[in-house]
């Protein structure tokens, strides 16, 4: 692990502030990094909304969302566990017996996990949602992972709710509500492009992404142009692949 790149990332994590800053990219790489920087071979960042619900908001990997789908549906999992105590719920065998979570762990195996870590996105009494770490075999993560986890989490909750002190509370639930809600009209952009340039998910979201940075849009704002067809998105194609029709 790269002491300079671990620096890199708290800066990442820690760059709310700047303007137009872009929640559903920066959740995304927290997620990623987490996989480059830990000894976790996944990572899902789930939040809750204003009802306290959870909901899934970016992954290291595609290959997670079932998993993580069926979590949310189940209310069966390490993420709700994590949430409500305010504390790193930790199962470095999900095959041990009898099963923590029978449904979430029937789950996990056939994605082909064997042990899941969930550590709370907490700033003092708020727990906005967890960070979730896989690994394909089972074990305890290191203490020093955990502790490095936990900073990840830490910082990029903080930087998620940072906010003028003259702003009211309200101003942090309808930002993440904000989120959550960019959440769906992306997941609605992947399908788009999925259909049209017959490319999987990843891809689609690797093109948005790209776009994003390239022109300095959010993805948000990238998402929208894809779903109402507008003339601008047709620069999303990549250049093995014809221009869409919209």
């Amino acid at each position: 692990m790269s002491d300079q790149r671990v620096a890199q990332t708290f800066a990442e994590l820690a760059d709310a502030l700047v303007d137009r800053f872009d929640t559903i990219e920066f959740l995304h790489v927290l997620a990623e990094r987490s996989v480059e920087l830990l000894p976790v071979d996944a990572a899902g960042i789930l939040l809750a909304d204003d009802q306290g619900a959870l909901k899934l908001m970016a992954t290291s990997n595609h290959l997670m969302r079932p998993l993580e789908n069926l979590l949310l549906q189940s209310e069966d999992g390490p993420s709700e566990e994590c949430v409500r105590s305010g504390r790193t719920v930790r199962c470095p065998d999900l095959l041990a017996q009898p099963p923590r979570w029978p449904r979430f762990t029937s789950a996990a195996v056939e994605q082909g996990f064997a042990a899941v870590d969930a550590v709370p996105m907490r700033s003092r009494d708020a727990v906005i949602g967890s960070l979730n770490l896989f690994r394909m075999s089972p074990g305890a993560l290191p203490a020093d992972a955990t502790a490095l986890a936990q900073s990840f989490a830490n910082v990029a909750t903080i930087s998620l709710l940072q906010v003028s002190a003259t702003e009211q509370s309200q101003a942090v639930a309808e930002r993440l509500q904000a989120a959550l809600s960019n959440r769906v009209v992306i997941e609605q952009a992947k399908g788009v492009l999925t259909e049209r340039l017959e490319i999987d998910v990843a891809d689609a979201f690797s093109l948005m992404r790209n776009y994003a940075r390239n022109t300095g849009k959010l993805l948000s704002d990238v998402a929208r142009l894809v779903n109402e067809r507008s003339p601008e998105a047709a620069g999303l194609t990549r250049v093995d692949k014809p221009r869409p029709r919209w």
